[in-house]
């Protein structure tokens, strides 16, 4: 189907064609598309190839899972989960007696997978934890509250790109950056780091002792330090300890609050959560600042393991109430004496999260079996049953903390009662089967007609979501199960340094389990516990595979230290994704012949990949007139491409898997030209099935066009469209603007336009500054491949013109390109966006 270009590319810009990145450019475009060197050539003629680009050069689509064993059925355990290959390769699998822990263990991966949300190439992947966006989110829609679970949770994954973007973000990225400080947004605190409490180096080094990589984590030490010291304006020098409003603990409506005269934001306390927070945080920087070992780190690290010390001091002395034996909330304001409020609220417990709490304060824990205390079929309640605070208008709409089971506080509970059973002295108050009995009925709340499901809150004594709306709350990745799971309920408690720790707290009645090719410290780990060696047929007792190989085995399931020998290094490949537009903003542009009311085809590149009715993220042509329809994106500058990826959507009812397509690139003669040496995999699409793209050349081109079809006519979807590009980390690259972050041009004149490139270590670069059609961008002096030497910027100055007809108030995007070879002399290709605009 012929495509009207103007209706296509926004602002008439046109197509620079298919040009090859060696250099050569269409006849006439030297103005528009600078060369590294040598005599401009010809472009090939529409249709053909350009830069030779091998597909067996490329970078996988998965991380590569490595020697193991394969006592599990992995597809069956999986069942019906989208994209089975994505959890192949990054997930540990387990099997478990309990099949509504194991079930529930699976479908919180999606929940993870589904909070992947790839925000664009400057700052890589968040996890979100609203699959749609919300009004109070930082950029991108991160939001801080639940951040420590989401790395605590995704640690486990084998592809360690995703939480490397997250944490960046917090610590360095747009998370880290400035907000309003209002009332909405929290009045306390300028940035969005600090918008809700955060444990963030705690996170941090719990994902290092994960994963091994150490330098990584070290890496993050000065952003932590500053993350961990603007908390400092809510610590009150006279108590000692931290204060923090409620509502900005993510816990608005508590027993506290109610008992203020501002229910909703809580009366500022001196609070277990934000104190407790900080000292696992100074403990986490203190371990971090030893492993390091700088000149004067030790000393550092005393001093915050003393601060830590001090807030444990003051904790015991203002917040613990001996009577009760509970930690409990302390009004800040009209309070003098600093009496405790009289309720005990699950806030309680996190001091042994933290490894906070003497081992003397045990007693509390007789509260989480109490029936007048937290003990709920659903539960833990979020406040003791005994309060008149419980739930007090908790069923007249969301979101009040003050009865209703909530995961993000139990996953919080759970976490600190695995560390007081497995890592404190024993004690009478709880033991494995109270650990079990929480899991499960935390494992029952995930449910909802039947099907998994996970929302933001659950009636602690029926079996429904009460705080749960639509196209809000599906999927709510506000908490953690698995590495509940793994750390907990299996016992694999991580360690430093290069052993791994086993201490089961599984009921003494199960006959087996599994955990197999869990990713710890490079390696691939795998745990089988059969009593009777008859279920898996691998000898009785505990045994432990490393790599595939036989490592230990005993009759019980006794806690045992295992050595793993040196950490494997594993370095993934730094890619981008080129059509990601997570603000649905701009350029790239996607359009489409027909769209369904209820779709968008800017959702086809929002950065998800969601395979759900609601919320939507996705295009389709549901109820089309046509025959056929296209979903085209306007780069709006000419882009390289190379590496395709499609999710199409399916719903098993009017939109479903296509039977093929066909892809385009608009050439500069303005038409479509099939995308050439296509390489497909799979060869025709499969239902929940990731289908890759990979060109034998790369082709630059300014738009691309999918037209998929199904032999009956029916509709068809998609709900991730890519195009991926693997980026040279040693590089880091600017386009120089102005603080409002747009170049501004003229309409008809020539403006000077400065780019840097700066290397860590030495490297062969060739520099390319893109533009849109009808633009001109030459070099005052011809610009060649340059060795730029490791820690060494290389300025290039461009003279750019803009068209006479550039709209005003419409940015167009510049591409910076930089060619170099990699470490194994395979071509990488680096690229920056910046927007230019009209003044």
């Amino acid at each position: 189907m012929a495509l009207d270009r103007r209706r296509l590319l926004h602002s008439g810009a046109a197509a620079l064609g298919a040009v090859a990145l060696s250099g050569a450019v269409p006849p006439g475009a030297a103005a528009r598309v600078s060369a590294p060197g040598g005599p401009l050539g010809e472009a090939p003629a529409a249709g053909e190839r350009s830069i030779a680009s091998p597909v067996h050069s490329v970078s996988p689509v998965y991380p590569a899972v490595g020697p193991g064993t394969a006592f599990l059925d992995h597809r069956s355990l999986l069942g019906d989960l989208r994209e089975a290959e994505w959890y192949e390769a990054n997930i540990p699998f387990v099997d478990l007696p309990d099949a509504t822990i194991r079930d529930t263990y699976y479908y919180r991966w999606r929940v993870i997978k589904h909070a992947l949300k790839y925000t664009g190439p400057q700052e890589g992947w968040i996890l979100s934890e609203f699959l749609g966006p919300v009004g109070y989110s930082a950029p991108h829609g991160g939001i801080n509250a639940a951040a420590a679970h989401h790395i605590r949770e995704a640690r486990w994954l084998r592809d360690h790109r995703y939480l490397d973007d997250y944490i960046g973000y917090w610590l360095r990225g747009s998370g880290s950056g400035p907000k309003p400080a209002t009332d909405f947004l929290n009045k306390n605190t300028t940035d969005w780091a600090h918008q809700y409490s955060f444990w963030i180096a705690d996170a941090v080094v719990a994902r290092a002792s994960t994963d091994g990589r150490w330098e990584h984590a070290l890496g993050l030490l000065d952003e932590l330090e500053r993350q961990w010291g603007r908390w400092a304006p809510q610590f009150d020098d006279e108590v000692g300890l931290y204060w923090q409003t409620p509502v900005w603990d993510a816990m608005e409506y508590t027993a506290s609050s109610y008992q203020s005269d501002d229910p909703y934001h809580g009366g500022e306390g001196f609070r277990p959560t934000l104190n407790a927070y900080q000292y696992g945080d100074a403990r986490a920087i203190a371990a971090l600042l030893r492993r390091r070992g700088h000149r004067g780190d030790e000393a550092k690290a005393d001093r915050y393991d003393e601060r830590a010390r001090a807030l444990r001091v003051h904790q015991e002395r203002r917040l613990w109430d001996e009577e009760d034996q509970f930690y409990k909330h302390v009004m800040r304001d009209g309070n003098p004496e600093r009496r405790r409020i009289a309720d005990r609220e699950q806030i309680g417990f996190l001091p042994w999260y933290f490894h906070m709490a003497p081992a003397g304060n045990a007693a509390a824990w007789a509260q989480l079996r109490d029936p007048e205390g937290f003990s709920a079929p659903f539960g833990p309640t979020t406040v003791e049953r005994r309060s008149p605070w419980f739930m007090h208008q908790a069923l007249e709409g969301c979101c009040r903390w003050n009865g209703p089971s909530w995961p993000f506080a139990t996953s919080q509970t759970l976490t600190a009662l695995a560390n007081l059973l497995i890592d404190y002295p024993a004690q009478s108050h709880v033991d494995r089967t109270d650990y079990y009995a929480v899991l499960r009925a935390y494992a029952l709340t995930h449910r909802k007609d039947g099907k998994p499901y996970v929302a933001e809150a659950h009636h602690p004594d029926e079996d429904r979501w009460i705080y749960d709306g639509r196209g809000h709350s599906e999927d709510y990745n506000h908490s953690t199960f698995n590495d509940l799971v793994l750390s907990g309920l299996l016992g694999i408690r991580c360690r430093p340094d290069a052993t791994v720790a086993l201490a089961p707290l599984v009921p003494r009645e199960w006959d087996h389990f599994a955990v197999e090719n869990l990713p710890y410290h490079g390696h691939n780990l795998s745990v089988l516990f059969d009593r009777s060696g008859r279920h898996y047929g691998h000898g009785a007792g505990l045994n432990v595979w490393l790599n595939g190989r036989h490592i230990h085995r005993q009759a019980d399931l006794k806690p045992v230290t295992l050595p793993l020998g040196k950490t494997g290094q594993h370095t993934l490949p730094h890619e981008v994704d080129d059509l990601a537009n997570v603000e649905q903003k701009g350029y790239p542009l996607a359009r489409a012949s027909y769209t369904f009311p209820l779709d968008s085809p800017a959702k086809a590149i929002d950065g998800q990949d969601l395979h759900l009715d609601t919320p939507s993220s996705r295009w389709t042509n549901y109820d089309s007139p046509h025959a056929g329809d296209w979903l085209a994106v306007d780069f709006g500058v000419p882009t390289p491409v190379s590496d395709l990826r499609i999710s199409f959507y399916d719903d098993g009812g009017g939109v479903r898997t296509p039977d093929s397509y066909e892809l385009h690139h608009l050439g500069q003669d303005g038409q479509w030209h099939p995308l050439p040496g296509q390489h497909r995999t799979p060869q025709t699409p499969r239902p929940g099935t990731l289908n890759r793209i990979l060109l034998e050349r790369a082709v630059t081109t300014t738009a691309l066009r999918l037209t998929a079809t199904r032999t009956s006519g029916g509709a068809v979807g998609v709900t991730a469209w890519q195009s991926w590009r693997t980026e040279d980390p040693r590089l880091t690259l600017t386009i120089e603007t102005p603080p409002d972050g747009l170049v501004p041009v003229e309409p008809g004149r020539t403006v000077k336009v400065t780019t840097t490139i700066t290397a860590t270590t030495t490297t062969v670069v060739s520099p390319h500054l893109l533009v849109p059609d009808n633009w001109k961008a030459l070099p005052p002096h011809p610009i060649r491949p340059t060795t730029l030497k490791a820690g060494k910027t290389l300025h290039t100055r461009w003279l750019v013109t803009a068209p006479t007809d550039l709209p005003h108030h419409l940015p167009q995007p510049l591409r910076l390109l930089v060619r170099s070879r990699g470490k194994k002399a395979e071509q990488l290709v680096t690229s920056l966006v910046a927007r230019a605009q009209a003044g």
